[in-house]
């Protein structure tokens, strides 16, 4: 019998290996001034970002035990992604999400019968930079933990956890199961110096977590349970300047994810995201005597 795929969605937190602040120059005091800095970029990327659309290519490629290609093809999706943002929504906290329009799969075009697999994106999913808004950060614990560079860039990074970890959320849909597991994961971020943008965000799973498949979704000869025992995700970031009038925003370039669930459909994945021909829209208006 088939096995059940699965789509995982992480949320940052779990314990952290950084440094205290008072480790390294400029103590905690200086994290709340970075984190204020980072809000104020992130508000205006996004500002910026919902007049803004790209390709993404999304291919997805099974593993083996030695991390290579199992021999199986691989899975390759292209969609037209849009970032949606409201900050005026009232009596709530604006919320910042990804959009994306299917319009290929494996080079052609999408036909009806062509249904999500369990691993494909979602067409609507949460923003991951949200976390550094003003209402985001409450919810975790930044320290300092150096400095770097990235392409070129002089950076400061910071490590993160969520403040507690939430109730893992498993849901269904035929034979594919999403699994939420907010505040189980910590990451790292490499913040520019000079501009305060985010470079780089690297997030992996703390722990494992066991699931006990409901007697409804169990399938003859099939597994009893499943174990989500990694995940890992890096997310790079690059300078997209654009004309008339020329701007200078600062937009995903890659998203690399390996995940290991034992039991499921797929043990081992690796999906990776590439982001290009990124478009500008500017509307404006005149008056006509």
């Amino acid at each position: 019998m088939r096995r059940a795929a699965v789509a995982i969605a992480v949320l940052a937190g779990g314990v952290t290996l950084s440094l205290r602040a008072s480790q390294l120059p400029g103590g905690p005091n200086d994290v709340t001034a970075l984190l204020a800095r980072v809000a104020e970029s992130v508000t205006r990327y996004y500002a910026r970002a919902q007049s803004i659309m790209c390709i993404e290519t999304v291919r997805l490629q099974a593993l083996g035990h030695d991390f290579l290609s199992d021999g199986s093809p691989s899975r390759r999706l292209d969609y037209e992604l849009r970032v949606a943002w409201d900050p005026s929504a009232s009596g709530r906290a604006p919320e910042a999400s990804v959009h994306r329009e299917l319009l290929k799969v494996n080079g052609r075009e999408p036909r009806p019968k062509d249904e999500p697999e369990c691993t494909d994106p979602k067409p609507v999913s949460p923003e991951p930079l949200a976390m550094f808004l003003p209402e985001g950060q409450k919810d975790y614990v930044f320290t300092m933990a150096g400095r770097a560079r990235v392409g070129g860039r002089a950076a400061l990074t910071l490590d993160y956890k969520s403040r507690e970890a939430g109730e893992a959320k498993v849901s269904w849909r035929k034979d594919c199961f999403t699994v939420d597991l907010p505040g189980r994961s910590r990451g790292r971020v490499w913040i520019d110096v000079e501009t305060s943008e985010v470079l780089r965000l690297d997030e992996h799973l703390v722990g494992m977590f066991d699931y006990t498949i409901p007697r409804e979704h169990q399938r003859a000869g099939g597994p009893l349970s499943f174990t989500i025992e990694r995940v890992d995700s890096s997310i790079v970031y690059k300078p997209v300047v654009f004309d008339n009038p020329e701007e200078r925003v600062m937009l995903p370039a890659s998203i690399n994810t390996l995940s290991i669930v034992r039991n499921s459909g797929v043990p081992r994945l690796r999906r990776t995201q590439v982001f290009s021909n990124y478009r500008r829209f500017i509307t404006g208006g005149r008056v006509v005597q």
